[in-house]
């Protein structure tokens, strides 16, 4: 019997090895709870108190349409990549004088990356 286990185990844990990607979507990380109190990320189009999230990387900012953006995030015109993003959440009043965003900013730069990796996957 063990003869016929062990092989058998193994191919199930080889096959399970084999069959993962090597470059899984991330997960939702966990700084992105301070995001989601304002911020929805699914293809409803509903939006919250901010715009909703899903598909906004690489599209320029201030456009998500139905959300009434403030003048200052519709004139930032930047497109939303890592760069814009990463400073951004840094410090949104300073990046975009004159936004809505209430969000004082992320000081972390690894909790920032892991946002932006995330929001890259969510479309």
């Amino acid at each position: 019997m063990t003869r016929f286990f062990l092989p058998s185990a193994l191919s199930f844990v080889l096959a399970g090895v084999i069959a993962t990607p090597a470059h899984a979507a991330p997960s939702k990380p966990s700084a992105f709870t301070q995001c989601a109190v304002c911020h929805k990320v699914d293809d409803s189009g509903k939006h919250g108190i901010g715009p909703n999230l899903s598909g906004v990387y690489g599209e320029k900012a201030g456009t998500k349409a139905g959300f009434n953006f403030s003048p200052a995030m519709k004139s930032w015109g930047k497109k939303l990549d890592d760069a814009a993003l990463n400073a951004f959440l840094e410090n949104p009043r300073k990046s975009v004088p004159g936004t809505k965003m209430a969000f004082a900013g992320l000081k972390d730069p690894a909790k920032r990356k892991a946002i932006i990796d995330w929001l890259k996957v969510q479309k």
